[in-house]
């Protein structure tokens, strides 16, 4: 188990993503949901306090934190728009975190201080059309030529696929299905033959860019390979750990932010001469809501301490992200019902965290995904 880190640092970073998501999303919220806009001059802010690197070392320009941190970052942020957690999730722990992992000295310093300073955004692609969560199913090729690869294929429901300056994507330089046949490339915005589809119109998630890549022989230069050739889908299976505990933080927020809102209404809104907090299916429902935010939290913040410290990962991260995001669509289904009709509309903020909520439980692996990385774990040997 671990213990929570109530350190005096741990309280001024709450307090910092906590008055920057109160100042700089708070005001905007709907205006880029409705809009699907991206705000990209958010993010350079955001990389001005640290939110961007996160968990990149102070020698390439990071904050140098860690999970527990980033936790925290994510659960503050998220609580007040899961379209901009999600785009901080996926930029620092997918993009950023497999450079950071698994390049060479020379490619983190290279593209690290750019990633965590947030002038250049990144993007991380593995889904494709037809496989999906089956990375080892992969279409998209890379066929050597001397000192270069020509890549041709393409990918799907990529974050920051238009707005993103470089991309880390895993692509297949071996047979279908084979665990050593895959390779990952840094493929910087502009590469030509290297280029973003339209803007995918979504149900919710909405101010959090995806769209497609496509790669129409992309020549891309043996220097941009990452690791060995043939390591790519090893690298993304153990990024992954680290991937499910984002989206268990991202997850958590979404789901304080609908508990928090639907707790206010009912303690203000009044039926039949009492607040409806106070009728007991109503006061019931809330408990149950805090209940399993504070049980997503505990799994989710003993993933980060495990991950901090070292440890295998796999079994705690699926949890925490199975349960955390399950929790996101209960709870804030639950707080649309406490609104009642006006949790029906657009002015009360229960409709959106419904509709962000949903991607938590596909993002990163299906709630089918997860159980079946958790029975593997737990299966007696």
């Amino acid at each position: 188990m671990y213990e929570l880190k109530n350190t005096e640092q741990m309280a001024l970073v709450r307090e910092s993503a906590r008055q920057f998501a109160q100042a700089h999303i708070k005001p905007y919220i709907m205006e880029w949901d409705e809009s699907q806009y991206f705000p990209v001059e958010l993010f350079k802010k955001m990389g001005e306090y640290g939110f961007m690197g996160v968990l990149i070392p102070e020698k390439y320009n990071g904050t140098g934190l860690g999970y527990q941190e980033y936790i925290t970052i994510l659960d503050e942020i998220s609580k007040v728009c899961g379209s901009i957690g999600l785009s901080v999730a996926a930029h620092n722990s997918l993009c950023t975190n497999h450079i950071l992992s698994f390049s060479n000295e020379e490619q983190k310093e290279k593209y690290l201080p750019k990633l965590a300073s947030a002038e250049w955004i990144g993007a991380w692609g593995l889904t494709e059309t037809g496989s999906g969560s089956d990375a080892g199913g992969l279409t998209t090729t890379a066929v050597a030529d001397g000192d270069y690869f020509i890549i041709n294929g393409s990918k799907t429901f990529i974050t920051h696929a238009i707005s993103g300056d470089v991309a880390v994507v895993m692509v297949r330089t071996g047979e279908k299905g084979d665990k050593h046949g895959v390779t990952a490339f840094i493929i910087e915005k502009g590469t030509p033959g290297f280029t973003a589809g339209k803007k995918i119109d979504k149900l919710g998630m909405r101010a959090s860019e995806t769209a497609s890549l496509f790669f129409d022989n992309c020549r891309v230069h043996k220097s941009q390979v990452i690791g060995e050739v043939g390591n790519g889908f090893v690298q993304a299976l153990k990024l992954l750990d680290g991937g499910r505990i984002s989206i268990a933080a991202l997850s958590l927020g979404i789901a304080r932010g609908a508990y928090e809102c639907a707790l206010r209404y009912a303690n203000e809104r009044e039926q039949f001469n009492q607040k409806i907090f106070d009728f007991q299916d109503v006061g019931f429902t809330l408990a149950d809501m805090a209940t399993k935010v504070e049980a997503s939290e505990l799994l989710t913040r003993q993933a980060g301490y495990l991950k901090d410290t070292g440890k295998n990962v796999t079994k705690e991260s699926a949890m925490a992200k199975l349960f955390a995001s399950e929790t996101a669509v209960e709870v804030s289904n639950q707080s649309v019902q406490i609104h009642g009709g006006y949790g029906f509309t657009k002015d009360f903020p229960a409709e959106k965290f419904f509709r962000d909520a949903k991607l938590c439980t596909i993002g990163e692996g299906t709630s089918a995904i997860q159980k079946m990385v958790i029975s593997r774990e737990i299966k007696p040997s």
